[in-house]
C-alpha cells in the first residue's frame, strides 16, 4: 500500500516472505516466515520495480509498530538475487 509521510515522502507498506531449508543439530529443517516492512522515499520505486514475488537481499533495521505489538522492517537497501546487480 502506498502512502505519504507528513514530510511528503512516499512510503510503501509491504510484506516480505522467506522460505528455505537449513540444517539444525544435523537435521534438515524447513524455515518459513513473513515480515511486515516499509520503504520510504526513492527506494520505494526501486522496490516496486522488483515486482511481486521478486527475489532480493534486503538491508535495513527493525523497529516496533506504533502500538507496540510486533515489528516492522525498514528497508534501506536491496540487491536483486537473480542478476546479482545492486539496486541500492
Amino acid at each position: 500500500m502506498v502512502r505519504y509521510t507528513p514530510a511528503g515522502l512516499m512510503a510503501l507498506d509491504c510484506c516480505l516472505k522467506h522460505e528455505s531449508q537449513v540444517q539444525e543439530a544435523g537435521k534438515p529443517r524447513k524455515v518459513a516466515m513473513e515480515l511486515k516492512a516499509v520503504v520510504i522515499g526513492e527506494m520505494g520505486k526501486r522496490l516496486q520495480s522488483l515486482g511481486l514475488g521478486g527475489e532480493a537481499l534486503f538491508t535495513g533495521f527493525l523497529t516496533t509498530q506504533r502500538n507496540g505489538r510486533g515489528v516492522i522492517f525498514h528497508i534501506t537497501g536491496l540487491e536483486k538475487c537473480s542478476s546479482n546487480s545492486a539496486i541500492a
